[in-house]
């Protein structure tokens, strides 16, 4: 049987964080599982438009890799994507791969990052291990949020934090629930006098960097500031912590 991996990411146009994420978990893949070839697509059309027209650069979206693998004469196909929750790209993935399914002896897809409460627990724990703050110090996360169901995986998350012990950590999201304010209510209610600012996305990429991290009035950074404490950004998507690399080659294990 010819096998093949594809690795399917929302994507970046960011070089220099794609480096330590998306690229570091495919060779990651690629060194656990000589036997298969891995491959790389991407959901974002946007994205996928922006890295050719401005970069040259050609990534496939879904349905492009899959029938290329097809004439390339692969007989089986692990699906293993980078997103980190059962959403909107989770989705437009599957719809992708269905037509192609018929066409590969063996299909199976792994699941995104949290899918399940060992999920939770692993990368919560993981995050904390990672960043050690004093009593005065909060981590705020910033997650994308969606208008899809699977932002429930949010505020599950805020609470996995309170449930392993980690009171000075709180979510909130750029486009769902919790909110920015919601998180901002609840530290007023302790005293902090620091914040930890981290993107909770599998890379570092633009709403890192311009709603997150830079001096515009309406980044979290400034918004944090004029509420009156100290603010530290770390540009450090989740792609690049080693414990996220190998909760998904687990998941490629567990595919179905």
């Amino acid at each position: 049987m010819k096998k093949a991996i594809l690795v399917v990411s929302f994507g970046t146009s960011d070089e220099d964080t794609r480096r330590k994420t998306i690229d570091v978990i495919e060779k990651k893949i690629a060194k656990e599982y000589p036997e298969y070839q891995v491959y790389r697509a991407f959901t974002s059309n946007i994205i996928i438009r922006k890295l050719r027209n401005c970069y040259n650069t050609i990534v496939p979206t879904v349905a492009e890799a899959m029938k290329s693998l097809v004439d390339k004469g692969f007989t089986e196909v692990i699906v293993q994507p980078t997103h980190i929750i059962n959403g909107i790209e989770y989705e437009k993935m599957l719809e992708e791969i269905e037509p192609y399914r018929a066409r590969f002896e063996v299909v199976r897809i792994g699941k995104p990052l949290l899918s399940d409460t060992t999920d939770y627990k692993e990368l919560v724990n993981c995050i904390v291990s990672d960043n050690h703050v004093n009593e005065q110090e909060a981590i705020l996360l910033m997650g994308h949020g969606t208008s899809h169901h699977a932002n429930a995986v949010y505020p599950a998350i805020d609470y996995t934090f309170r449930a392993e012990g980690y009171s000075q950590v709180y979510m909130a999201t750029v486009k769902g629930y919790p909110t920015l304010e919601d998180a901002i209510g609840r530290m007023k209610q302790r005293q902090y006098t620091k914040v930890l600012l981290l993107p909770f996305m599998i890379v570092a990429g633009d709403h890192a960097k311009n709603d997150m991290a830079c001096d515009e009035e309406y980044s979290w950074k400034s918004i944090l500031l004029r509420e009156g404490y100290e603010v530290d950004c770390k540009m450090q998507g989740l792609g690049e912590l080693e414990v996220v690399q190998e909760m998904f080659i687990r998941h490629i294990v567990e595919a179905e």
